[in-house]
């Protein structure tokens, strides 16, 4: 198989160790589509195939924060799942894309709620993508296949309408594959075909946009504020709050479908080809 080199990238002062492939994963699972930390430590990787085949399952696989494979859930009711964030409650969202559906679960893997009709596009999700949360557990989910909107629902799954519609405007969409919330309220979308990120206020005026992203595929707000974005270069890009950016690298050979940050400021990457976890490591 030849030397085995261990390799390291930087954000700005930071400094990674890559471990790739990193974790164990069940046999014969399918596509790595995303990966979402748990506050006990443990990572959660979300699976996919194409349903019309045969669901992953387990859907969704619980590593431990050494990569031990401890066990799975949702291969009989998750039927492509696409994204998944942990709300504030703790509480698992997973976006189950071709369904056109939000599944929420505990923790553990226990349904409790959905958002949704089940295989009917429009009521209101069209394919959607991802979502994610502001501290105080309103949700924003980005509808991007089908559609081209971010809708909000409040703590209590209740709709408070949204925005968006096609286009290359300010506020348009191609695609809205993720979000992220800052500590502010302020919405990030990665709007993946018009190769940007644009930023909003929580009432979905139009504030900012960084251009400088080819086909951005997920967003994430660190520790310190700043906003992480992995691309189609591939590159896992940071910019801060007001869209400057600090750094870049290049940890993954195809670009991070999904990414998720460690309590420890470890960053999971989501690879789907080939199919893997990257964790960057703190050095």
């Amino acid at each position: 198989m030849g030397v085995i080199h261990p390799l390291t990238v930087s954000l700005g002062a930071r400094r990674y160790r890559v471990e790739r492939p990193w974790g164990v994963l069940p046999a014969g699972y399918g596509l790595v589509s995303d990966v979402a930390c748990l506050a006990d430590g443990r990572v959660l990787v979300l699976l996919r195939s194409d349903p019309c085949i045969g669901a992953c399952d387990p859907a969704v696989a619980v590593l431990g924060a050494d990569g031990t494979l401890l066990g799975g859930w949702g291969g009989d009711i998750i039927a492509d799942g696409h994204m998944l964030s942990v709300a504030p409650d703790g509480r698992v969202w997973v976006i189950d894309r071709d369904a056109h559906q939000i599944i929420v679960f505990t923790p553990d893997g226990v349904p409790v709620a959905t958002l949704g009709t089940r295989h009917r596009a429009d009521v209101p999700f069209n394919a959607p993508c991802d979502v994610g949360f502001a501290a105080d557990g309103t949700a924003y989910v980005a509808d991007g296949y089908g559609a081209t909107r971010v809708h909000v629902f409040g703590p209590d799954l209740s709709p408070r309408g949204g925005w968006g519609e096609a286009g290359r405007g300010p506020g348009q969409f191609s695609t809205p594959h993720s979000v992220a919330v800052f500590a502010d309220g302020r919405v990030a979308v990665a709007d993946r075909e018009n190769d940007r990120v644009q930023v909003f206020a929580p009432d979905g005026r139009h504030l900012l946009s960084i251009d400088d992203v080819y086909r951005p595929m997920s967003v994430n707000v660190d520790a310190d504020g700043h906003l992480l974005v992995t691309d189609q270069v591939p590159r896992l890009s940071m910019f801060t709050a007001d869209g400057a950016l600090v750094a870049r690298c290049r940890p993954v050979l195809n670009g991070a479908h999904g990414m998720a940050i460690g309590a420890d400021g470890a960053i999971y990457l989501s690879e789907m080809n080939p199919g893997r976890v990257t964790r960057l490591t703190p050095i």
